[in-house]
């Protein structure tokens, strides 16, 4: 093994942007983004993104998405430090008890008991389960160490890996479950099993990129190719220009992004382990001279 390749440095830029749509309807950002560390440098690097639902039903789903983000990247940094066991299980519950804090520091107003109650006519639900629902979000983590990567993902939204030659493609096996605006979630029963997972061992070369997307962003994309392109033209702006470059321009993109397209907030993260191509002397004629993600399937449980 090249041991170069096994110590490659990661670099996070990400930006999240409020919809068109919600600018005009007065609503909030209701996606999140975060990483650790906080540097968005090192070796070892977490990016993680969510979405929070949105409708009556989930009248604290941004707050939900910020806390999923929050708990996810703090408790895979850990896993990454050899401080802590992480796994899907352990990610809803550190989600849950996160949102029971936040309704024990914030209670519910009456109004907002009200709005829920017509929202959620579930007799089957306990109160608990009612109230956990209005924080309810998606998530997508990305996390990078030495000599692999990390990749979990429960409901909409999009993750991509890019070669260093550009090639682009998706490192978790599709669910059948989202369509539409239908999506799975942190806030439904044993959400734990709705997670799909990939572990993506680097014994050469790691990803130059792994992006990391709400699915407003792919929404705005006339159809998949258009988007699966921002992943080649992405590495072509950082090798020309360097990464600074996407930095700087990410959220004109992004708010470009939603005023012709989804109207939906769109948030994205980049993991980045490549710079600009250095410019080298070369003589007048010159010769012409990845490892894949394992899939791990989603497991299997019955559609609510």
């Amino acid at each position: 093994m090249n041991g170069d390749k096994l110590t490659s440095q990661w670099q996070v830029v990400g930006q999240s942007v409020r919809g068109a749509s919600h600018e005009r309807s007065g609503m909030p950002n209701q996606d999140a983004i975060g990483w650790l560390p906080g540097s968005g440098a090192g070796s070892s690097v977490v990016l993680a993104v969510a979405d929070g639902h949105g409708s009556a039903r989930y009248s604290r789903s941004d707050v939900g998405a910020s806390l999923a983000v929050e708990t996810a990247t703090q408790l895979i940094h850990e896993f990454l430090a050899g401080q802590a066991d992480a796994d899907n299980r352990a990610l809803v519950r550190a989600w849950l008890a996160a949102v029971s804090e936040h309704i024990k520091a914030n209670p519910f107003s009456d109004i907002e008991l009200e709005a829920l109650a017509r929202a959620n006519n579930d007799l089957s639900q306990s109160p608990v389960e009612k109230l956990t629902i209005a924080y309810g979000a998606t998530l997508l983590v990305a996390a990078v160490a030495n000599t692999f990567v990390l990749y979990l993902q429960l409901g909409d939204g999009e993750i991509l890996t890019v070669t260093d030659r550009g090639e682009v493609s998706t490192p978790l096996a599709k669910d059948d479950r989202l369509f539409a605006n239908e999506t799975t979630s942190l806030c439904a029963p044993d959400a734990w099993r709705d997670f799909r997972v990939g572990f993506q061992p680097i014994t050469h070369a790691p990803p130059a990129l792994i992006l990391l997307a709400t699915d407003g962003y792919p929404n705005s994309f006339r159809d998949e190719s258009g988007f699966m392109k921002v992943g080649s033209d992405m590495l072509e702006i950082i090798q020309a220009e360097g990464l600074g470059k996407v930095s700087d321009s990410l959220e004109g993109w992004l708010t470009d992004s939603t005023n012709a397209g989804s109207g939906d907030d769109v948030t994205l993260g980049i993991l980045c382990s490549v710079g600009p191509k250095e410019e080298k002397m070369e003589p007048a004629k010159k010769e012409n001279t990845n490892d894949r993600p394992i899939r791990i399937d989603k497991v299997k449980s019955k559609k609510r």
